[in-house]
């Protein structure tokens, strides 16, 4: 957990400066040298992808740590609550047999990494209700504090713009026509405070493992 949240924090730092220097240049345009509009709004746009790129990779290593500390502390399958029990055999289920058959030498310990790919886990489509719904398969507490989370309901924006994006189906210079900004800075850093929370409640979930069935007893 220590170095999930040093890479957040950095990432997080990474759009900070980013927006800041947007910022910078926003109020310097009553200089002498002013910038582009069209260039200035795709520059606002860029930002959607940084934060995006945020999102994703602080779930998809939050996800690789819950899966880390089940092979390092040796939890059986036997023992994971049966919502973790279903995502191991769908992951399972993913592999092909020939491949992974060499590498299980005790099935209800080996089955639970096994399968596990970070990369499948998200494809541009993560937002709060994503995060909410794999907090109730996993087990861990999706609550942030609203007054400084929204409830994660910028994480939709960011998702919608970057897709946009990605797909061509608007132009950098059209999405970032929308926001200023001080407005994309107030999103940044309530995008920011949702993942730090949630984070934190994975970081109580693996602390108190959580993960364990408490209908079942260990060995």
């Amino acid at each position: 957990m220590t170095r999930l949240f040093e890479d957040f924090n950095q990432r997080s730092e990474e759009v900070s400066k980013y927006l800041i220097f947007i910022q910078s240049l926003q109020q310097g345009k009553s200089q002498a040298k002013k910038i582009d509009n069209e260039l200035e709004n795709t520059l606002k746009a860029s930002a959607y992808l940084l934060l995006y790129n945020l999102i994703e990779s602080t779930m998809k290593n939050a996800i690789e740590a819950i899966f880390d500390e089940l092979q390092n502390q040796d939890v059986s399958f036997d023992n994971i609550k049966p919502g973790l029990k279903k995502i191991v055999l769908q992951n399972l289920n993913r592999r092909n047999p020939d491949k992974i058959l060499t590498q299980i030498q005790n099935i209800s310990l080996d089955i639970v990494k096994i399968g596990f790919n970070r990369e499948e886990l998200f494809s541009g489509n993560i937002d709060a209700r994503v995060i909410k719904n794999m907090a109730r398969q996993y087990g861990f507490s999706a609550k942030t504090d609203y007054l400084k989370t929204a409830n994660g309901g910028d994480l939709l924006t960011v998702k919608t713009n970057r897709n946009n994006l990605a797909h061509g189906t608007q132009s950098f210079a059209e999405v970032g026509r929308d926001k200023g900004a001080d407005e994309l800075i107030k999103i940044k850093d309530q995008v920011v405070e949702y993942l730090r929370e949630i984070l934190e409640n994975i970081k109580t979930y693996l602390d108190n493992k959580e993960y364990l069935d408490d209908s079942t007893s260990l060995p």
